[in-house]
């Protein structure tokens, strides 16, 4: 039987694990948003009251493809590397970084575009901003942490 955190420090074992479970609630989330938006239903809100304004918006598709959608890639290629880090992977770190770093970039600009743009929110939305930005920290704390490691 392996020993992960033989393979991963034992300082950021626990930080690229919670990233891979972070990635699935956000995969989860985009998921349910793009297999909403194909099919054509309506997405029910219970937390804010601009979903439909949001997700019908001309921001929710990027070249005919559901904005969701690159979403549910993004999220499925954050956990898998993860997961490769937790293997002792290093280049899977370097990559799962700038992954995240890109996510949190258009994560900020759809921030934007709800709040000044569209002025409405929509949950699902949020909470995948939310998982990114989750996920933008964990990984600035994990590199942080090899760095110290290594002085």
């Amino acid at each position: 039987m392996h020993n992960l955190t033989a393979m991963t420090p034992r300082k950021t074992f626990w930080l690229y694990g919670a990233a891979a479970i972070l990635a699935l609630i956000g995969l989860g989330d985009a998921l349910y948003l793009t297999i909403q938006h194909l099919t054509g239903q309506s997405v029910r809100c219970s937390i804010t009251s601009g979903c439909s304004q949001v997700l019908s918006s001309s921001y929710a598709k990027i070249a005919g493809v559901p904005t969701a959608a690159f979403g549910v890639a993004a999220y499925f290629t954050v956990f898998s590397l993860a997961t490769l880090v937790l293997f002792g992977y290093a280049v899977a770190r370097t990559m799962l970084a700038l992954l995240v770093a890109a996510m949190f970039a258009a994560t900020l600009w759809l921030l934007y575009l709800q709040a000044f743009v569209l002025r409405a929110f929509c949950q699902y939305c949020l909470l995948s901003a939310a998982v990114t930005i989750t996920l933008s920290i964990i990984v600035l704390l994990a590199r942080q942490k090899a760095v110290d490691d290594q002085s």
